[in-house]
């Protein structure tokens, strides 16, 4: 752990740096010549059309889009609105809450750790935060001790048998934000187990608020302070926060979801028309999916990836750290959906086939509880992103990634 005098250094170096990287990188990408990217351009543009046609269906408010191929952004489509009910219209720099896609950024902070040393995937998370020693696995009616300890790859892949939401108690927590992210592991690292580490894929939220506790304990740093100095400050993502500006609130599209068939304002969600939609006087960082941003920095982050770590002359990772974050990890385990396994906190396409999806095997995204999504295709060097604020329905998420898809002619 750093020393305070130290840990104010590095802050102020960073503050620093974050100033420079809002006037450098404010500007969104550039479009380039679309036919250079070996995508076709009519197929492109049918992508807007196509979803245009649910907000005029009434199916969706506003989505915001992009796809890049070989480093170039192709396409950066804003359709419908902010609001339905003022019908102002969204634009391409609107931020979204992108809920479980801050997963990745949460793990990709843990890939930094071990590049200095200071953690192993293989460690078990007890070694690191103590208030994890002796858990147990809860089978039927009886606690027993695991058959191994839980390692931090159980964590960034699903694998580690923790419960998928806080427990009664704190259960109020994803829409209160009322405790620091200390308290919260430290009461989730005590419920029981619901199976043995590594024997199947579960969903879980509290698993990756271990994993930034982890983030928090190595560095010394809070652990959005941690995200905003390593993470987006360096790459330039201006718009990227767990804790969004006042003066950027505006620029938020209102949260939707769909009950009864019908698409209506989220009130009844906290974290959607509720009082945390801002994160104002939020202890809780909720890192299994607090962030927000446009899909002009997460452009940015998904490119470095693509890169083997790096972007514009700038290191993040060491490509042995992403090759090893965007592998398949898990195979075939109990619990996942066909075709899919889990990369270290991305969901991975292992069979095309049996996904039913066009994407290329090997490529690697995640989705977030109120629709947004990205995928990472390898094989084809593409990137797509798809932006929503409306809880519900997956329709045109999946008729954007096929589009996109098909745009590829070469």
């Amino acid at each position: 752990m750093e020393t305070s005098h130290a840990i104010e250094s590095c802050a102020m170096r960073y503050t620093i740096l974050l100033t420079l990287s809002a006037l450098l990188f404010a500007a969104p990408p550039v479009i380039t010549d679309v036919k250079k990217t070996g995508l076709d351009p009519a197929l492109l543009a049918k992508i807007p059309a196509r979803l245009k046609t649910f907000v005029d269906e009434g199916k969706a408010a506003g989505m915001v889009t992009l796809v890049a191929r070989h480093g170039h952004v192709a396409a950066i489509e804003a359709v419908g609105y902010t609001d339905l009910e003022t019908k102002q219209a969204i634009k391409p720099d609107a931020m979204f809450q992108l809920h479980s896609m801050t997963k990745p950024v949460v793990c990709l902070g843990v890939m930094m750790l071990q590049e200095e040393g200071l953690v192993n995937l293989s460690d078990p998370i007890e070694k690191h935060l103590p208030e994890f020693r002796g858990q147990q696995v809860l089978e039927g009616n009886v606690m027993r001790k695991p058959a191994r300890l839980v390692t931090l790859r159980d964590l960034m892949t699903h694998t580690s048998g923790m419960i998928l939401n806080p427990p009664p108690g704190i259960g109020e927590l994803h829409g209160a934000l009322h405790k620091t992210l200390a308290d919260v592991v430290l009461v989730e690292s005590q419920q029981p187990l619901l199976f043995d580490p590594g024997t199947r894929w579960s969903y879980s939220n509290t698993g990756i608020a271990a994993l930034a506790r982890l983030i928090e304990v190595k560095s010394g740093m809070a652990f959005e302070k941690f995200l905003a100095a390593r993470i987006f400050a360096p790459l330039g993502m201006v718009d990227t926060y767990i804790y969004p500006p006042k003066e950027k609130w505006h620029r938020m599209p209102t949260a939707y979801v769909v009950k009864d068939g019908k698409t209506i304002k989220y009130t009844s969600d906290p974290l959607g028309e509720g009082a945390m939609k801002f994160r104002d006087g939020a202890k809780y960082p909720l890192p299994e999916g607090g962030l927000y941003s446009t899909v002009a920095d997460l452009f940015r982050l998904y490119q470095l990836m693509l890169n083997g770590g790096q972007l514009e002359g700038m290191r993040l990772l060491s490509k042995a750290s992403v090759d090893l974050m965007t592998a398949n990890h898990t195979g075939v385990l109990p619990g996942a959906a066909a075709g899919m396994s889990a990369a270290l906190g991305w969901t991975y396409v292992r069979d095309s086939g049996a996904a039913l999806t066009l994407l290329s095997a090997g490529t690697y995204g995640h989705g977030g509880r109120y629709g947004t999504y990205c995928f990472i295709d390898p094989k084809r060097d593409q990137i797509g992103i798809f932006m929503i604020h409306r809880e519900g329905g997956s329709d045109e998420r999946n008729a954007f990634v096929s589009m996109a898809v098909a745009a590829v002619v070469d």
